[in-house]
C-alpha cells in the first residue's frame, strides 16, 4: 500500500471513529441481545424460551443470538467503551472492503475520500447508536460482493467458502437473506452478461440446506421467511423513505441517492454518444445494474435498509463517478485541503468532548427505572415496547415486562396494536389494563394516555422526569419514595449492571 492509501485509510478511520463517538444512546434492543449472549456464555445454551415477560409468548426465535454472544463477550472483557469501538471498527471494515472492491473492478484509484465521506454522511443517522446487530449483515453483504467479484475474476475456489459464511451469517443475524439475494443477483446478471452463471446457482442451492444448521432447525427457516416478509406498520424505521414521516428527514441520504442516480444517468448517456444502444447494453455490467437497482428499491421501501444502497454505491457507482471527473483539472492543493479539513473535523469531534459511555438520560427512562429499583417496586411493569428490554435488563427478576422490541421473535401479533391503542388512548385503550394488568407503568409524557391516567382515580404518577413518568395504582402510591440521583456519572458507571443470572 502506498502513502496515499495509508493516508486515506487513516483519515477514513478517524472520521468514522469521530462520528461513532457522537452517539448519545444505545440501541433499544441491545439489552435483549446482551441477555441472549449472557444466556449462551453463562448459561451454556441458546435461549429459546422467553422468561422476561408476564404476557403470553411463543418460542423465542432469536435470529440475532450470535450477535448477542459477540456483544456480551466484548462488553465482558473490554468494558462499555468497547461497544462504541466495535461499531467504528465494523463500519470501517465495510468501507475498507468496499474500497477493495473498487480496486478489484477497475484500474482507477479507490482513494477519493470525498465520495466515501458523502456515503458515510448519508447513513450516519441510521448507524449513530453504538452497535446494532444489522451491522453484521451490512459488513457481510460487503464482503460477499468482494468475494463474488473475486470469483468473477476467476478465483472459483472462493465459492467453497460461501456456504460456511452463510452458516455463520444465519446464526448471527436474519439479514442472511441479503447474502442469498446477492448470489441470485450475480447468477441473473452473469446470465444476461453471457458469462458463466451456473456456478452461482449451484452455490445458492448448497446454501439453502445449510440454513438448517441453527438451534431451531427447520422451524426457524419458516420463521425467517415470515420475519423477512412481514409488514411492520408500527415500526418507524421500516417505513418508506418518502413516507409522510420521512418526507423531510434523511435529507443527507436523499441527496446522496440523487447524486448517485445522476452519476449513473450521465455516465450512461455519455456512453450512448460513443456507441449504439445495443453495444452499450452488451458492454454494460448487468450484475452491477441489478445490485444498484435492487438496493435502491430496498432503500426507498424501508429506511432501515438504506445502508445497502450506500454500500452498493461505493462498490459500483464510485468507479463511474471517478471516470466522469478523471479528465477534470483540479488545483494541486485540492487533496491537501480536503484531507486537512476532514482530519481537523475528525480530531475536533474526538477532542471536543470527553469520550464516555452514553447514558441516554433523555432518551431512555434511566432515572425512572432507577426509581423503580431503589423503591423496591416489584411486580409486572408496563413500558412502551422500545424500552422493554432495558427495563428487563435492569429490573429482572423483581419485575417482568409487558413486551419489548423482540415483538416478532417472542410475542403474538395482537400485542403491538394493543399497546398502540393504549398509548394513543384509542376507544379500546384499556384492553391492556384489563387483560394484562401491570403493577407499575413507565410512560412517555408525550402520549395521550399519560394525562388520561394522571387525571384518573385508579393510577397516580409517583415520579416525573423530563420525558417519562412512573405510575402506581393509587392504593399503593400513598407513601414517601426515595428519589433517584441526578449524578450522570452514576448512571454511566452502572449502565450495564444487571441482576440477571444463569
Amino acid at each position: 500500500m502506498n502513502k496515499k492509501g495509508i493516508l486515506f485509510y487513516t483519515a477514513l478511520f478517524l472520521l468514522i471513529l469521530a462520528f461513532s463517538t457522537t452517539a448519545n444512546n444505545f440501541d433499544y434492543d441491545l439489552w435483549a441481545r446482551l441477555i441472549a449472549g449472557m444466556g449462551v456464555i453463562e448459561g451454556g445454551h441458546v435461549l429459546t424460551t422467553d422468561f422476561l415477560s408476564y404476557t403470553p409468548v411463543h418460542t423465542w426465535w432469536d435470529h440475532e443470538w450470535g450477535a448477542g454472544v459477540i456483544f456480551y463477550l466484548v462488553l465482558k472483557f473490554f468494558g462499555a467503551y468497547s461497544l462504541i469501538i466495535l461499531q467504528a471498527l465494523m463500519l470501517f471494515a465495510i468501507f475498507f472492503t468496499a474500497s477493495r472492491v473498487v480496486k478489484l473492478r477497475t484500474n482507477i484509484s479507490p482513494y477519493n475520500i470525498l465520495f466515501y465521506f458523502f456515503a458515510l454522511m448519508a447513513v450516519m443517522s441510521n448507524l449513530n447508536s453504538p452497535i446494532r446487530c444489522h451491522m453484521f449483515s451490512f459488513l457481510l453483504f460487503t464482503i460477499f460482493i468482494y468475494l463474488l467479484e473475486r470469483i468473477r475474476h476467476g478465483n472459483n475456489k472462493l465459492l467453497y467458502l460461501i456456504p460456511f459464511i452463510i452458516i455463520f451469517w444465519n446464526n448471527i443475524h436474519g439479514g442472511v437473506v441479503s447474502g442469498l439475494g446477492l448470489l441470485a443477483m450475480y447468477a441473473v446478471g452473469e446470465f444476461l452478461n453471457g458469462k458463466p452463471y451456473i456456478k452461482y446457482l449451484i452455490t445458492l442451492a448448497v446454501c439453502f440446506p445449510v440454513l438448517f444448521i441453527n438451534p431451531w432447525g427447520y422451524d426457524y427457516i419458516k420463521f425467517l421467511f415470515m420475519a423477512n416478509t412481514m409488514q411492520r406498520p408500527y415500526i418507524v424505521e421500516w417505513w418508506g423513505l418518502f413516507s409522510k414521516y420521512y418526507l423531510f428527514k434523511q435529507i443527507e441520504f436523499k441527496l446522496f441517492m440523487l447524486a448517485s442516480v445522476i452519476i449513473e444517468t450521465v455516465y450512461i448517456f455519455k456512453n450512448i454518444k460513443l456507441s449504439s444502444l445495443k453495444d452499450l447494453y452488451l458492454k454494460a455490467d448487468k450484475v452491477k445494474m441489478i445490485i444498484i437497482l435492487a438496493t435502491l428499491y430496498l432503500a426507498i421501501e424501508h429506511v432501515k435498509l438504506l445502508p445497502f444502497f450506500a454500500i452498493a454505491s461505493v462498490c459500483f457507482v464510485y468507479e463511474d463517478f471517478y471516470k466522469l471527473i478523471e479528465n477534470m483539472k483540479f488545483p494541486k492543493w485540492k487533496d491537501i485541503a480536503v484531507y486537512a479539513i476532514l482530519l481537523c473535523l475528525s480530531l475536533f469531534t474526538l477532542t471536543a468532548k470527553n469520550f464516555s459511555v452514553p447514558a441516554g438520560i433523555d432518551i431512555y427512562p434511566v432515572k425512572e427505572v432507577e426509581f423503580v429499583k431503589i423503591n423496591n417496586l416489584k411486580g409486572k411493569i408496563l413500558t412502551n415496547f422500545g424500552y422493554g428490554s432495558y427495563a428487563a435488563y435492569k429490573l429482572y427478576p423483581d419485575n417482568l415486562i409487558f413486551m419489548d422490541g423482540r415483538y416478532e421473535e417472542v410475542y403474538y401479533d395482537y400485542m403491538v396494536p394493543a399497546l398502540k391503542e393504549f398509548f394513543l388512548a384509542y376507544p379500546n385503550w384499556d384492553f391492556v389494563l384489563k387483560n394484562f394488568p401491570p403493577d407499575v407503568m413507565i410512560l412517555e409524557k408525550l402520549y395521550p394516555v399519560y394525562n388520561k391516567l394522571k387525571n384518573s382515580k385508579e393510577w397516580k404518577a409517583v415520579y416525573e422526569g423530563n420525558t417519562f413518568g412512573v405510575f402506581l395504582p393509587a392504593k399503593n402510591a400513598n407513601k414517601k419514595f426515595i428519589q433517584p440521583t441526578n449524578d450522570i456519572n452514576y448512571y454511566k458507571n452502572t449502565l450495564f449492571n444487571t441482576d440477571i443470572k444463569f
